[in-house]
């Protein structure tokens, strides 16, 4: 899904080359999935050539184009029993994944309860009244949950994707004032470095696993690199310091593959523009690797 119409920095489009580059269908035939599949990437324009419209949602119909494309597909594979991973682009295209993995449930006598681990830096609860640069890569979960303009609240189709006390952040540290308010109107759990700092790792990712074991029959990841610090993954849109280390993040991984609730995936906001040496893109790969399965030991 290469789209980077949510956000400032302009690269996360060619992320999508740059994970399948670092080695990801051989890595996951490696893990014995003998049916890993690429479709062809979503046909997005060039964001060059398209104005940005709107100030307060910009390049709107252009990324709900886009998602409503992705919905479509995701859609798709779940309803064939497979299991979606998608890869960005920038964090707005979480719209299309959870429209089209909600829709592909919504006729089903007995709905699974759909949790989201939403593994962030950021919030991405704002709407175009709070947001304070219009970019939708910061509102698309607020939409998802059904906060925000008709557009994206009702893309695909009419009505609210996720239930928002279903969604479980882990990484925050970069949160803007209002967004912070409507996230606790919303219910959303949320546990920032903060918490990670007085609590340690281990005690927040049993938290964690608690949480989707009682609040969900299956889980969406849905995956920002930026949660990592730069150290580690210095090739996202936004930078930030003070994030997950290389092993925190590959812990929560595993440990999410371990409660089998996981049945989709996206990771977000590669860069290579601003990455050295692909390191960013090898460690997505690392990343969806040990959510599939991979050991250190047996």
């Amino acid at each position: 899904m290469p789209l980077d119409f949510g956000g400032n920095r302009h690269g996360s489009d060619m992320g999508p080359s740059a994970i399948r580059l670092a080695g990801l269908k051989e890595e996951l035939l490696e893990l014995d999935h003998n049916t890993v599949e690429f479709l062809q990437p979503i046909s997005i324009s060039r964001q060059e050539a398209e104005n940005p419209g709107d100030p307060k949602a910009r390049y709107l119909p252009q990324i709900k184009d886009a998602c409503e494309k992705l919905a479509c597909s995701v859609e798709q594979v779940v309803r064939e029993g497979n299991f979606p991973i998608v890869l960005g682009g920038d964090h707005s295209i979480v719209l299309g994944t959870l429209a089209g993995l909600t829709a592909a449930y919504r006729d089903q006598t007995k709905k699974p309860k759909i949790g989201v681990l939403y593994v962030d830096a950021h919030g991405d609860f704002n709407t175009c009244e709070t947001s304070p640069s219009g970019n939708i890569h910061g509102m698309c979960m607020a939409a998802s949950c059904g906060y925000g303009i008709s557009e994206l609240t009702n893309l695909y189709y009419e009505g609210v994707k996720i239930d928002p006390k279903n969604v479980c952040y882990v990484g925050l540290r970069d949160i803007d004032p209002k967004e912070k308010i409507l996230m606790k109107e919303a219910g959303v759990t949320g546990y920032t470095m903060s918490d990670i700092d007085r609590e340690g790792f281990s005690k927040i990712l049993n938290k964690v696993l608690v949480f989707f074991k009682t609040h969900a029959d299956i889980v969406h990841v849905s995956f920002d690199m930026d949660v990592i610090d730069p150290m580690f993954a210095p090739g996202v849109g936004i930078p930030l310091p003070g994030g997950l280390n290389y092993r925190e993040a590959l812990l929560l991984m595993e440990e999410m593959a371990k409660t089998k609730l996981v049945k989709s995936v996206e990771i977000v906001e590669v860069n290579p523009v601003l990455d050295v040496r692909n390191q960013t893109a090898k460690m997505a790969v690392e990343l969806l690797a040990r959510l599939l399965g991979k050991k250190i030991w047996l």
